[in-house]
């Protein structure tokens, strides 16, 4: 049997976010096109180097960007919608940006979650243009890596069938007439990349490991029957990831070359469909058997068994060794983290430290004679010694995860009595205004807080710092003539990280980045021990605020299963145990909050939908906790506490029952990208709580019209009683800039008060 060792992708956001601060040097002008284009190489052929050091047998190219893969693709497509008043031609920088941000006179395609992951990605957008291939980038990168390194690499890019199915824009009637018009494109891409020398093109498709019915299953036949037909000298490894190929003993006979699937999130599944199906002799089994979505050392020796049993039932005659899915999911390195325990350290894998272990296992399944030496005790050493971690062993947290009843999970009354307690108490107006919670964080906020961190600046200088910005802004919202206000978050980075620092069980690294969307990176928080609340969060800046004004200021949380969605989470509990541990500890900061008389809470869960499985069968089991931890969370305040809550992008046709489910008084949303599809989905499913459509886009410098948010305003009247809708952005302000904020958030009220007007004459008349 032969190995290789390979990767489905490699993170482009460089060790020290090189990538990120080339993106925001050239939006800012600070970088003329030729020296962001010359950076942006730079970063690129570092990855390929870092690759070749590594010891890597095939090099993946492809797999960078200039903001988002999807985007690269539909662009390279011509897939550019109308309003970006594209000419044809080579997509240029300003158009490329204008569809991921927006500009001025255009808004920016919508974005979503990718799969069940914390990354977003660029909607394409298929409004019946005529498709061309504008670029091989794909080439172009595959000639670039060859010119440099004198390789051939293995040019990866989204395949035909999960690019058309995240395409939005066409019907069932259309979809037809889509494909017809992306297949010769992708032809095109396949047979310039085999002409120049490529041997092997990784074609990746997610959407084949989701639920897929005989239509869908015929449509993807149709699909690579086609493209064999009209490409037969291509080698094409199809590559799944994030769980078990659906309908594997159909798919696995398509006329491909190779097969990709991930061992670790769909280990049962893979394990159970070779068992049963076996795996075609003609082809090439590549396996995922190291996860690249977390950043726990493997066990080598269970994953050195686990790829014995795959050769063993597959019989494949050559294997490729690689991570679960692209290891752009996990940070870059362990090697920069010098603060952390060195006992988790120790137990740590990012990417490069991943690819030694693809690397170690390779050489291993190579060695049958077994005359090398394979360091496999180390990584269990370092498993067992954070096993019996101190951190892990709070019996107290443990049992009173243990003795959680259905009692823990109720409000005191039903919403329509709370309801009524609420509007007696908080008397708002018609239309209440609001925002999501964050301001913009100034260059002079950042530097307080980089100082009082350094120990620059003392604990009093910097509280002093935050109160006065936190009055500053409650200033300006009162002179906005904002309803229910908020602080301002200007003592907090990360909405996740800063809840962890001051909870037990978390750890924070140096330089563990990820990117979220666009340039956005965060560094996800690492929960390795169990969670307690051991003080007060948020309580002091919040009363602070509440005491400077007599307009009501929401407190702030982050939700437990964001919390647990956007960390990397301990993998020797069961993610609802963790979940649990998490809202217990909030569940005091809650009381605590009502006990310093804030009246409104906001426990924010925008991460809530995206730890859904793939598969909508499976999603049941994963809602019924996922739903309980935030009830668990913000249950036991008294009925005239307004509990809100806030969700990002998503697909909310299928997920009103379970947002419904979680009984917040107030839920916000981020539509404002696709407003006018969750319009649709309310009519058809009715929501009976209050609700906050974004009326405006935050992720986009430019500042809507009040006319424009008035219009969303309207729309959102035909599905909504006047007493359920708040009026407010669609998400944080903290990437924005000041001037920008203001002038958005005076719009809003104005539009807001428009509407009031319109609503009272007609209620009159």
């Amino acid at each position: 049997m032969t190995y290789t060792s390979t990767l489905i992708g490699y993170p482009y956001i460089g060790e020290d976010r090189e990538w990120k601060k080339a993106l925001e040097a050239f939006w800012r002008n600070e970088l003329s096109e030729e020296d962001f284009e010359e950076r942006l190489k730079k970063i690129r052929l570092s990855r390929i180097d870092k690759q070749l050091q590594l010891d890597i047998d095939m090099v993946t190219i492809g797999d960078f960007t200039y903001y988002d893969r999807m985007l690269d693709t539909a662009l390279m497509f011509g897939l550019i919608p109308k309003r970006f008043n594209w000419q044809g031609g080579k997509v240029d920088l300003p158009t490329y940006y204008s569809v991921a941000r927006g500009n001025k006179t255009a808004v920016a395609s919508e974005m979503t979650k990718w799969f069940n992951t914390n990354y977003h990605y660029i909607v394409p957008e298929y409004e019946g243009q005529a498709l061309q291939l504008t670029e091989n980038k794909v080439l172009a990168d595959f000639l670039e890596a060859k010119e440099a390194y004198g390789i051939i690499a293995k040019p990866t890019l989204i395949g035909p069938y999960t690019f058309c199915k995240l395409t939005k824009g066409y019907s069932k009637f259309t979809q037809v007439e889509y494909l017809l018009a992306l297949l010769p494109l992708y032809t095109q891409v396949l047979k310039e990349l085999v002409e120049a020398g490529a041997n092997w093109i990784q074609l990746e498709e997610p959407s084949l490991v989701t639920t897929l019915d005989a239509a869908e299953i015929k449509l993807v036949q149709e699909i690579y029957d086609q493209l064999a037909v009209a490409v037969p000298e291509a080698k094409i490894m199809l590559q799944t990831y994030f769980e078990a190929l659906c309908a594997y003993e159909t798919l696995i006979s398509l006329p491909v070359q190779g097969f990709g699937l991930d061992f670790v999130h769909g280990y049962k599944g893979n394990m159970a469909s070779l068992r049963q199906y076996g795996f075609p002799q003609d082809k090439v089994l590549a396996i995922g058997v190291v996860n690249g979505r977390d950043i726990w050392r493997s066990n080598l020796a269970e994953v050195n068994a686990t790829i014995q049993a795959i050769e063993h039932l597959s019989n494949a005659a050559e294997l490729w060794i690689q991570p679960s899915s692209n290891l752009q999911h996990v940070p870059i390195t362990t090697a920069l983290e010098n603060e952390i325990d060195p006992v988790l350290k120790h137990a740590l894998a990012f990417a490069d430290e991943k690819i030694v272990e693809i690397i170690e296992l390779t050489t291993c399944r190579r060695d049958k004679e077994g005359t090398l030496q394979h360091n496999f005790s180390e990584s269990m050493k370092a498993i067992e010694a954070l096993k019996n971690h101190p951190i892990r062993q709070n019996k107290m947290v443990h049992q009173t995860v243990q003795t959680v009843t259905t009692q823990d999970f109720e409000r005191h009354s039903e919403f329509t009595q709370r309801q009524k307690l609420q509007q007696q108490a908080l008397a708002l107006p018609l239309f209440p205004t609001t925002t999501i919670g964050s301001f913009p964080q100034s260059d002079e906020v950042k530097r307080n807080r980089n100082a009082w961190r350094k120990k620059q600046l003392s604990n009093e200088a910097y509280e002093a710092f935050i109160e006065q910005e936190t009055k500053r802004w409650i200033t300006i919202q009162e002179e906005l003539d904002i309803d229910v206000l908020v602080h301002g978050e200007f003592e907090r980075t990360d909405m996740v990280e800063y809840f962890g620092e001051k909870l037990t069980g978390f750890a924070f690294t140096e330089k563990a980045w990820v990117v979220s969307y666009g340039s956005r990176c965060v560094k996800p928080p690492i929960i390795y021990g169990d969670v307690a609340w051991a003080s007060p969060i948020t309580v002091i800046e919040s009363a602070y605020a509440q005491s400077l004004t007599m307009r009501f200021v929401k407190g702030m949380l982050t939700g437990p299963v964001t919390i647990l969605n956007w960390s990397f989470v301990r993998d020797d509990l069961s993610r609802k145990d963790v979940a649990y541990q998490i809202a217990l500890a909030l569940r005091k900061e809650v009381e605590a909050l009502e006990k310093a008389g804030i009246s409104i809470i906001q426990v924010d869960e925008p991460a809530l939908r995206e730890g859904l499985p793939l598969r909508k069968e499976e999603w049941g089991a994963y809602l019924d906790w996922a739903v309980n931890s935030f009830k668990l969370a913000t249950s036991s305040v008294k009925d005239e506490t307004q509990i809100h809550t806030h969700m990002c992008y998503c697909e909310f046709n299928d997920f009103i029952e379970p947002i419904s489910a979680l009984d917040a008084d107030v839920i916000s949303i981020e539509t404002s990208r696709s407003h006018g599809e969750l319009i649709s989905s309310l009519q058809v499913n009715p929501y009976t709580k209050g609700i906050g459509l974004g009326v405006y886009d935050i992720h986009s410098p430019r500042v809507p019209s009040d006319e424009e948010m008035l219009t969303i305003m309207r729309d959102s009247l035909q599905v909504l009683d006047r007493h359920q809708f708040w009026v407010n952005p669609d998400c944080g302000l903290k990437t924005r800039k000041e001037t920008e904020t203001v002038a958005a958030l005076a719009n809003m009220v104005a539009a807001t008060k428009t509407l009031r007007q319109e609503v009272q004459q007609s209620i009159s008349r």
